[in-house]
């Protein structure tokens, strides 16, 4: 059971992200170093930015008690890591930029409670108690100052000691550009007090990529600083920083009129507190960037795209990121973040407690916290106008994987629900940029916008589109977004059967895919299956949900009877009693022919006389996920119910096992004595196809966690937790970093997936057109409580059920209901309701909806309370 504290072996691994959404990151590594320095618009794993650290002393009386850099121990191995640099990586041990040759704290306790670490720090020579609070704003909705392109950081000092002693902590940064011509400069704004010292380099033009800036900001009285260590050569600057840093109580500054340097180039800023005996004080800071100009690099690095016309190496084609729109400078991002700190960290820690107060398992909490952490990463970007864009992952110095990845991306449900704004303009790039006249869709967005897309259209990815684009108008209410969206949506329905549909997904219009259908696992599936038919049933559903709101009847009455004929059909030939299939014959070649780019030639094994990449009779992971998304979006039925848990336990039962006895050739996610679900089992080995299905034995975490949370909505609570166990298991610190699930790459959006585990085990219903919310969890406490986070368009905040009563708080914007669903309830079992202490009238229907005569509008400042006998069905 995961405690949230790692030490020893189990911070090894450890890496949390401090930064903005779209704005990139720092690392901060299980013993307190600074790595990953993700900042220039890229990822950039395993990376430093020269000796940049927190050190700390101890001084009483004028003499120097104690200096150390603070940071734990640096774990094994000490081999070295691989360099091209001459005379350096391995075999050579670590590193000096790791600190570890430096006095440091022997002891370091690291809690991660995304989006809050602390690092506590003991050390027996040291005379005192140091800690380290980090984080970067996490709020709910509040997408701008949850994006401040910055790293905070409070350090906390008490003095153990009898005597009065004067502390010192002091930020050292690295200025990460290159170029000789290169400055860094303090500044102090007398009026707030705040002191900065930035770095930058007056070499490149204002639409550069390589322009920027990044600074190091302190609100402390009392300071001193060096614009610069010295220059020199060899271990010249590190030398003689740590003379300077203790041989003296205060830095005297240094600069150099002479700018050019071919060295690297480091500055220090310092805070000097005094503390008595038994006292605490703590110093912050925040380490803030501003790099605007983005451009393509990807395409051109990655996939070779040499003839790209939008991709120059001189002169690529640029646009700037959102928060260039917020900041001209990381002095201004500095200071901004320091004038708002109590805010800005209030509002982050009101969001955590509310999140790690839920009454759900631990193990739960751990995948959600740690899988939103991947919004803060360089998985994501936000483009000029706050619209958000993602990679699937990412690779050690570049996205992978780009363009919002339809099929990914649907399995994220971390963004839809808190920053749905954000999730929203997803929708919109997606019917603006990637939609072609007949409907068919491109699965990848291309940057710049408007670059031209060939990419062919995915039966999930775009079928998956409608049923966010319904989830999404559920969320906020917005029916003129609907509106707005309505033709883009309708067109991406009916390019199923439209006459210029490539691949003949149901050029019969019979509800039933039959042609040749991408998917996320990268290839095609040839024929009927539940998985992709299941996404096109759920498609069907919602738009004629959504076309009978707007008032187009018959387009609703078409797409239901479609969907009616659809989800009979694969009900009565896809399942064969345990789970779905996919309806195929291997042997038959004409099932690959008539396309395009020798198709057939591809999927055809000419040794054994079948086709290749095909599920068949297996029992796939994803065969009724369509059942997930509409459990989640309010969708209603879309298998039969009773074979959607016999396929459940299927998939449980063939699926999950420990890996280290079976054979895998394809990518390790899991080993040895580990456990996981894999993508796809043969129950009878003689069916398997000599090739089978890409990936099959694989363990990817987004796929376990839908499967796992599916289980739960369907009452197998034990097996789904023991499945996302064992996932949480594999990242423990010391194997795996808990804070980057990787897949294709790191920081894989798939594995917010893992959010939805909240609203399983809440039961949560939202339908904010109609103005209700509502909860039915799957388990309480034996004394009958439950508490939940929840978040939707308008405000975010907690419900606490208990006996007696129900409660519901908003504790951050707003939210207006006129019903309160509440299925649990018995028979006549409300007594009354209450805002804020006041009585107001209410009504509860036989399924458990209590309403109100009027829209009720909650607040922070005033809550909802339904009283209610004691008889509550879950107990």
């Amino acid at each position: 059971m995961p405690s949230f504290v790692y030490q020893g072996e189990k911070t090894k691994e450890i890496v949390f992200p401090l930064g903005g959404i779209g704005s990139g990151s720092i690392g901060l590594a299980g013993n307190g170093r600074l790595v990953d320095w993700e900042i220039f618009n890229r990822p950039n794993k395993r990376s430093v930015n020269s000796f940049s650290h927190f050190s700390v002393k101890a001084e009483a009386g004028g003499k120097l008690l104690d200096a150390r850099v603070l940071n734990g121990d640096l774990l094994p191995s000490y081999m070295g890591e691989r360099r091209i640099v001459p005379h350096s990586g391995y075999g050579f041990g670590p590193e000096s930029t790791t600190m570890a040759g430096v006095p440091h704290f022997r002891d370091c306790v690291f809690t991660g409670e995304f989006p809050l670490a602390k690092l506590e720090f003991t050390d027996e020579r040291f005379p005192g108690a140091a800690s380290m609070r980090a984080f970067n704003p996490f709020i709910p909705l509040n997408d701008a100052d949850s994006s401040i392109p910055g790293a905070f950081f409070e350090i906390e000092l008490t003095n153990t000691t009898d005597q009065l002693i004067t502390y010192t902590v002091n930020a050292s940064v690295g200025n990460p550009h290159t170029s000789p011509v290169r400055w860094n400069r303090y500044k102090h704004d007398s009026g707030s007090g705040l002191h900065h010292i930035q770095m930058g380099t007056d070499e490149y033009a204002s639409d550069s990529p390589k322009r920027g800036d990044i600074s190091i900001s302190t609100d402390a009285a009392d300071v001193s600083y060096q614009e610069y260590w010295y220059r020199g050569t060899w271990c010249d600057n590190l030398e003689m920083f740590w003379r300077d840093f203790t041989e003296t109580s205060k830095f005297n500054n240094r600069t150099y009129e002479n700018q050019e340097f071919k060295g690297s180039d480091l500055c220090s800023l310092a805070a000097h507190v005094e503390i008595e005996p038994g006292q605490t004080k703590s110093v912050r800071f925040v380490i803030t960037w501003n790099y605007p100009n983005c451009f393509n690099y990807w395409s051109t690095e990655v996939y070779g795209a040499k003839d790209d016309p939008y991709y120059h190496p001189e002169h690529p084609t640029v646009w700037s990121n959102y928060y260039a729109s917020l900041f001209e400078n990381s002095v201004q991002s500095g200071a901004y973040s320091l004038r708002h700190w109590d805010r800005l960290y209030g509002d982050t820690l009101l969001f955590k407690e509310a999140l790690f107060s839920s009454s759900i398992p631990v193990e739960a909490i751990d995948a959600i916290s740690a899988n939103i952490s991947t919004l803060k990463t360089a998985t994501c970007l936000r483009l000029a106008d706050g619209s958000f864009y993602g990679f699937e992952g990412t690779i050690e110095h570049s996205g992978c994987c780009e363009g919002s990845c339809t099929h990914v991306w649907n399995y994220a449900y971390a963004l839809p629900f808190l920053f749905p704004k954000l999730e929203r303009s997803m929708r919109d790039l997606d019917y603006k940029y990637n939609m072609r006249e007949d409907g068919r869709m491109s699965f990848r967005l291309m940057l710049p916008l408007g670059k031209p897309n060939t990419m062919f259209a995915c039966a999930d990815g775009q079928f998956g589109g409608v049923v966010k684009a319904y989830r999404d108008w559920k969320i906020s209410g917005d029916t003129d977004w609907l509106r707005s969206s309505w033709p883009s949506i309708q067109k991406s329905i009916e390019y199923a059967w439209a006459e210029t549909n490539e691949h003949k997904w149901d050029l019969d219009k019979d509800g039933v895919l039959e042609g040749r259908q991408h998917h996320t696992l990268d290839l095609e599936l040839f024929g009927p299956n539940a998985w992709l038919n299941g996404f096109y049933l759920a498609a069907l559903k919602a738009g004629a949900e959504m076309a009978r709101y707007l008032g187009d009847t018959e387009k609703a009455d078409e797409y239901a009877g479609l969907f009616e004929q659809g989800k009979k059909w694969t009900d009565e030939h896809l399942f064969n009693g345990e789970y779905y299939v996919q309806q195929i014959d291997l042997t038959d070649r004409s099932m690959v022919e008539g396309y395009e780019d020798r198709v057939a030639d591809y999927y055809w094994n000419e040794e054994s006389g079948e086709l290749k990449y095909q599920i068949g009779d297996g029992c796939g992971v994803d065969q009724v996920i369509a059942q997930w998304h509409a459990n989640l979006s309010g969708l209603g039925e879309i298998f039969d119910p009773v074979q959607t848990k016999q396929a459940l336990r299927s998939i449980y039962s063939y699926n999950y096992r420990v890996v280290g006895d079976y054979f895998n050739a394809w990518r390790l996610f899991s080993l040895n004595d580990e456990a996981g679900l894999i993508i796809c089992s043969w129950p009878k080995a003689d069916s398997m196809p000599r090739i089978p299905l890409t990936y099959n034995q694989e363990t990817m975490n987004g796929f376990e966690y839908q499967a796992a949370i599916h289980m739960i909505q369907e009452g197998m609570v034990q097996e789904g937790m023991e499945i996302v166990r064992a996932i949480r298991a594999r990242y423990d610190g010391e194997r795996r970093n808990p804070w980057n699930e990787f897949e294709c790459g790191s920081h894989y959006a798939r594995s917010m997936a893992s959010y939805a585990l909240l609203p399983a085990f809440s039961g949560f219903e939202y339908d904010m057109v109609e103005g209700m919310i509502g909860f039915n969890p799957v388990q309480t406490s034996e004394d009958g409580q439950f508490t939940a986070f929840w978040s939707l368009d308008s405000g975010w905040g907690t419900v606490r059920i208990t006996r007696k009563n129900v409660e519901l708080h908003v504790l951050y914007g707003t939210l207006s209901i006129r019903t309160l669903r509440l299925p649990f309830l018995e028979g006549d079992s409300l007594l009354a309701a209450t805002l804020a202490g006041d009585l107001i009238p209410v009504n509860q229907a036989a399924n458990g909806d209590c309403s109100f005569a009027s829209p009720v509008v909650l607040t922070p400042q005033s809550s909802l309370s339904i009283f209610v006998s004691n008889t509550l069905q879950h107990v």
